[in-house]
């Protein structure tokens, strides 16, 4: 082998027992042309002294930086495959999974980021509602198309299961420090960039819920700070020069309100098919019925309505009406 084909990295503090497990899984990978850099970000556990050295393919680095983002741009600095993949020190990985990724990649020379279906575990008992949702619909995410048209509505593609171009991500400029995750931040630049990003199909990876996992625990990772992005990104692509109606008068709207508020950009007004909201005022702005759409079409109309089922009505409503998708209306919820 003279080099590697697929740089692992994977930032690890206090993983405790889970890290021989993730590392194991991805050093049996049937994909050989494996080097995995796990970057130990601080960590006091012990877990990353414990990790046995004899395979050559793994090499462990102490991060310069301190946090998450500063110990994946070191790793990938470092890396010296074609692909960059990402794992995470609690999880683990399906031993065909870079295979499977990288050989859907080199067929699709059009995709540019892999990401790939999961299945969410504990260590005891079923994974919390919110996560089956979650992997309901990710999993339901496959093709550049889905998930360009719901890059709004949630992150897309759990990060350790990404794997991308090196090529592609030395262009995005690498991960960004932001008050915000750090992997919806890159889906975001990338979708802005216009890089498909798309999944094969079938479980390869299996992602571990626990309390202490970072995306329960971080600041980064809160729901306020997940609107906040969506605002950030939407204010300088679909709104640019463009005031916003949120189609849903109920908190969910009502947050990302707040959040395009935060900024800077403009609201008209709110939609909803509540005969209590119809009429009344949400935020100091107008709420209409639909009807209203029918002779609209100045603003970008935000679907910001979580209901099981919500978005592909409205969405169908305002297709009917000629709406075009991306353009004059966005799924945001």
């Amino acid at each position: 082998m003279t080099g590697p084909l697929v740089s692992v990295v994977l930032p690890a503090r206090d993983c405790g027992a889970y890290l021989d497990a993730a590392v194991a899984s991805i050093l049996g990978q049937t994909e050989r042309r494996v080097e995995l850099i796990v970057v130990d970000d601080h960590s006091r556990d012990g877990s990353i002294a414990g990790l046995s050295r004899e395979d050559p393919r793994l090499r462990v680095v102490a991060s310069p930086g301190e946090g998450i983002v500063d110990a994946l741009n070191y790793g990938a600095a470092l890396a010296r495959g074609r692909y960059l993949a990402r794992m995470d020190g609690d999880d683990l990985s399906h031993p065909q999974r870079l295979e499977r990724q990288i050989a859907f990649l080199e067929a699709r020379p059009d995709v540019g980021i892999s990401g790939a279906q999961v299945q969410v575990f504990t260590n005891r008992g079923s994974p919390r509602s919110g996560y089956r949702r979650y992997q309901r619909w990710l999993n339901g995410l496959t093709t550049a198309e889905d998930i360009h048209r719901q890059m709004f509505v949630e992150s897309p593609i759990p990060h350790p299961t990404a794997v991308l171009r090196m090529a592609v991500f030395r262009d995005l400029g690498g991960y960004r420090g932001c008050p915000w995750a750090e992997d919806y931040d890159l889906w975001l630049r990338a979708h802005r960039a216009g890089v498909a990003m798309a999944k094969p199909r079938g479980t390869l990876l299996y992602w571990r819920d626990h309390p202490q996992r970072l995306s329960r625990c971080g600041e980064p990772y809160s729901q306020w700070q997940f609107v906040l992005a969506k605002a950030h990104y939407l204010a300088a692509g679909p709104l640019r020069g463009h005031r916003a109606l949120i189609w849903g008068a109920s908190r969910v709207g009502a947050r990302l309100h707040d959040a395009l508020a935060a900024v800077g950009a403009e609201v008209a007004g709110f939609i909803d098919v509540d005969p209590r909201q119809i009429g009344g005022c949400k935020r100091g702005l107008p709420v209409y019925g639909p009807d209203y759409l029918e002779g609209c079409g100045a603003e970008v109309v935000l679907a910001a309505v979580g209901a099981p089922g919500a978005r592909e009505e409205i969405r169908g409503y305002l297709l009917a009406l000629g709406y075009q998708e991306g353009r004059d209306f966005v799924l945001a919820a």
